[in-house]
């Protein structure tokens, strides 16, 4: 069956679904419809914020915005002038969903359950007059010489004047080789986002003590950063940590995530200061055990397992501390060094860093500088944020103009 509409979005997540509401909301006159491999749609609106759906992030300064953004920060500063973290809490709200701002920022529902977000997005897409199918797995797209797009799935044949990828990663699918074919440039693919696997004694067994900040970097390498890190069953992860891993993609699958890092669990204090706690614990807690009480407000079980690390006997009171061991101890406190033997997803997330090349995109309009009518939304581009609800915004936002360039009266109805 090849069937005709003015507007085709591929990819039934976040950037698609917002594009096509949009996009028919603003000129009820053109026919819309998304197509979905997946059996259902928004699934990783779905398992966002540990499904609770991290809306977006109380962030409204567009220059601060882009900040959040490795990849991508030059390109989203214009669109994020236009439809920014704001605008996507007043749609919601505007739609009956209460959002609620948490203290380090994020946004969710005030139901704390992302299918209410999702049941939004469709209720809105059909009210609209959105067609929706799933199961549509797109293999290739094509322009023709009459300026309608052709768009084959498994078993389907369509026709569009206008077409929108919105697929996520093109790391699952043929639409890379696809895209490249038809002249886009398709930057190196590489997973975000993602925790350390580590097996260290310093660090076993503490699962769930969180350290904040703590200054991590990549030995042998230039990159760095300073966020909470938690400890977990598997190694380390917190903001901290995912914010260097989405830095830092491209290089770590380079080293096939095996490499070393220092960790400084006192980023909060300079040497000198480091150098006089410790001094002043000479003094005031000179009969005490090193390990009795924790100092630098750091949790007693870490505390009691850097003094092991240090290798400084249970028995040793501050007073009889040596000055080689006081070394070791600081070593241990602000020169960690760990080795990573590997990646995790942090819990069902993932993001993945590359995608079509930004100087081949209008971000005026999400529109193609190669192609005209062809529009792009989401993570197929090569954007990608730090966790927070910063991808989730770039899908709005970028949706939103990718929607509303669509809508104009451009294709007779």
């Amino acid at each position: 069956m090849n069937k005709y509409w003015h507007c085709i979005v591929i990819g039934g997540g976040a950037a698609g679904m917002f594009a096509a509401i949009t996009c028919k909301e603003t000129n009820p006159k053109k026919s819309v419809c998304v197509l979905e491999k997946a059996p259902r749609f928004l699934t990783k609106v779905g398992i966002s914020g540990g499904g609770r759906c991290n809306v977006t992030h109380a962030c409204f300064d567009p220059r601060e915005l882009v900040s959040r953004y490795p990849r991508g920060s030059r390109e989203l500063r214009g669109p994020f002038s236009k439809w920014q973290p704001s605008d996507t809490i007043d749609w919601f709200e505007q739609r009956g969903v209460e959002l609620k701002t948490e203290d380090d920022g994020r946004i969710f529902p005030t139901t704390d359950d992302s299918q209410t977000i999702i049941n939004l997005l469709l209720e809105s897409a059909r009210d609209v007059g959105v067609s929706l199918f799933s199961r549509q797995s797109v293999l290739d797209v094509r322009p023709s010489e009459n300026g309608v797009f052709e768009i084959c799935s498994k078993d389907q044949k369509y026709s569009a004047q206008q077409v929108m990828l919105a697929t996520g990663s093109l790391k699952d699918g043929p639409l890379a080789k696809n895209l490249q074919e038809i002249g886009h440039s398709i930057q190196e693919l590489a997973p975000s986002l993602f925790t350390f696997k580590i097996n260290d004694p310093r660090i076993n067994e503490l699962q769930g003590i969180a350290i904040e900040p703590t200054k991590v970097k990549i030995l042998d390498g230039k990159l760095e950063n300073t966020g909470p890190v938690l400890i977990t069953h598997w190694g380390l992860s917190g903001p901290g940590i995912l914010k260097l891993s989405a830095v830092a993609a491209r290089e770590l699958q380079k080293r096939q995530y095996v490499f070393k890092i220092s960790l400084n669990w006192l980023a909060d204090f300079h040497s000198n200061q480091v150098v006089e706690i410790l001094r002043r614990a000479r003094r005031q807690r000179a009969k005490q055990q090193v390990g009795s009480h924790a100092l630098f407000s750091l949790p007693q079980r870490f505390w009691d397992r850097i003094v092991q690390s240090a290798h400084i006997p249970r028995d040793t009171v501050w007073s009889q501390l040596k000055s080689e061991q006081e070394k070791s101890l600081i070593r241990e406190l602000t020169e960690m060094q760990l080795s990573v033997s590997g990646k995790s997803m942090n819990k069902e997330e993932f993001v993945t860093c590359g995608g079509v090349a930004l100087k081949e995109v209008d971000f005026r309009r999400m529109e193609s500088r190669i192609i005209p009518n062809l529009y792009f939304g989401g993570e197929v581009l090569d954007i990608d944020g730090i966790t927070g609800g910063f991808n989730l915004q770039n899908a709005w936002t970028t949706g939103r103009l990718a929607g509303l360039a669509m809508a104009a009266p451009s294709v007779a109805a």
